[in-house]
């Protein structure tokens, strides 16, 4: 069970604090396979354990699917502009690998770590709808998916928004519309930092997809070459066939051992390194928020100047139309003033925001380079040991 600590969400307290402590724990477990064909899907128990009296109780377990995580995606991201929502993962749609045991753990273990970056978020934790996601029927999912879904974009459209955004505020129409952009340096120096980090993480994440390609075929070889060998074995008579089974077993026995370090170089290093590309995605959708933010912000500013430049006028010539345009610039300067807040409380927000980002990714980054460290050096010395071990026997083998 992951709980929220500081290794995957930033610190929280643990069921096993003091009552007195707020802590909010959710596992996501126990996936089982649904229906048949394209209606196929499979459900997880959503386990929550929290002391927040707003919750209704100190237990709760609930099933979900994939999209009532999406509907939670969906939600945050209507409602917190500014907040990094934390990335969901991709949804397959190969069929052989959907329902793979392999594809199926990795699935629930990113759910897992979603839902717990959302419980231990200081300001997320707090949205009701967390709450219904982590307490709500089946039912009431159900309809809440079918009636809103489709706000968040995917991790694919993320990179588009952002284009279309930067294409609306930016582009020169025949010289006559000036680019709407926010002159800000530390907000360049930022927006440079996070397209870098992306190429950087998927560079890195399609080395590491590499790293456990290679430890999986030569697990593969070692196994078929240990099966050859013992069957060499099987020729020879005295000391000459005993050395070969065993080298056989060797082989054998490190081809497991490869496997298994394969397996948790794909959980433990290469799915953090692509949860964080994913990561970087929805940082460069707040982003083209922000974007689309300011540009809002700009078009009411420039309305407004026209609205009070025409009520002028009327006001003027006394027309009769005055007391509508007066009525007009007020509900418009309203709106501005409120474009005008939303604008500065995503900026405010995202400065708290890539903080906490980077504070996470170091222990997360740090944890991941670790564990690869540590498992690397201890297949080598399984390897080294294994071949080392059978020299003696070997040698006895070998002319003087």
């Amino acid at each position: 069970m992951l709980t929220t600590q500081s290794s995957i969400s930033g610190s929280s307290q643990s069921p096993r604090s003091p009552s007195s402590q707020p802590y909010l724990s959710v596992s996501v477990t126990d996936p089982v396979k649904l229906g048949n064909g394209v209606q196929a899907y499979i459900s997880y128990r959503v386990i929550t354990k929290t002391n927040f009296p707003e919750y209704q109780g100190p237990e709760k377990i609930v099933i979900r699917r994939y999209n009532d995580f999406v509907w939670l995606q969906d939600r945050l991201f209507e409602k917190y502009k500014g907040i990094f929502i934390p990335p969901l993962p991709e949804k397959s749609t190969v069929e052989k690998f959907r329902f793979s045991a392999e594809f199926i753990e990795m699935r629930r273990q990113a759910l897992d770590v979603f839902v717990n970056r959302i419980a231990s978020h200081h300001e997320l934790q707090q949205s009701e709808d967390l709450r219904t996601f982590l307490q709500a029927d089946e039912e009431t999912m159900e309809r809440l998916r079918f009636h809103e879904t489709g706000i968040f974009k995917k991790p694919a459209d993320w990179m588009q928004i952002f284009k279309d955004v930067q294409s609306k505020v930016s582009d020169v129409v025949l010289g006559k519309e000036k680019p709407v952009e926010e002159s800000n340096p530390e907000y360049e120096k930022l927006k440079h930092y996070i397209f870098e980090l992306e190429n950087h993480l998927a560079e890195a994440q399609k080395h590491a997809y590499r790293l456990v390609k290679r430890h999986r075929e030569l697990g593969q070889s070692l196994a078929d070459f240990g099966k050859a060998a013992k069957l060499l074995g099987t020729c020879e008579g005295n000391a000459l066939g005993k050395a070969f089974t065993e080298l056989g077993v060797k082989s054998e026995t490190l081809s497991i051992k490869l496997q298994k370090e394969a397996e948790q170089l794909l959980m433990n290093f290469e799915e953090p390194l692509k949860d964080y590309v994913r990561a970087v995605q929805s940082i460069k959708a707040t982003i083209a928020e922000r974007a689309n933010a300011f540009r809002q912000q700009c078009e009411l500013a420039e309305t407004i100047k026209l609205k009070e430049i025409n009520l002028d006028k009327l006001m003027l010539t006394r027309s009769d139309r005055v007391g509508e345009a007066e009525h007009e610039y007020k509900e418009l300067k309203a709106e501005g003033e409120e474009a005008t807040r939303r604008f500065e409380t995503i900026v405010r927000l995202m400065s708290e925001e890539i903080v906490r980002f980077q504070e996470q990714k170091t222990r997360d980054m740090g944890v991941a380079f670790h564990e690869f460290a540590k498992g690397q050096a201890r297949l080598a010395n399984s390897i080294a040991d294994a071949w080392r071990s059978l020299l003696p026997k070997l040698e006895s083998c070998s002319p003087v």
